[in-house]
């Protein structure tokens, strides 16, 4: 990579964190944001949350108005309780 491309792309790789540490976190995330969270595709989370599903997501969703949404203090306990 030329360094000037380098020096932008860090330029705006900085930006990114600054914000990042300025913004609140959030207590609700949407499911890809919960699938990030956790390292996940989206689509193997959103499999998991049917009723039929063959494997069921532990972490049930919140619904707010009409939204799928996940408590991140949720994930947090869910990731705590895996054993590593």
């Amino acid at each position: 990579m030329a360094p000037n491309k380098l020096t932008q792309v860090l330029k705006e790789l900085r930006q990114v964190i600054r914000e990042e540490l300025r913004a609140p976190a959030k207590r609700l995330l949407t499911v890809e944001e919960a699938a990030a969270y956790l390292g996940i595709a989206a689509k193997t989370l959103r499999n998991g949350l049917g009723p039929k599903a063959d494997r069921p997501f532990p972490v049930r969703p919140v619904k707010v108005g009409g939204r799928v949404l996940f408590k991140r203090e949720a994930l947090d306990s869910y990731i705590d309780s895996l054993e590593m």
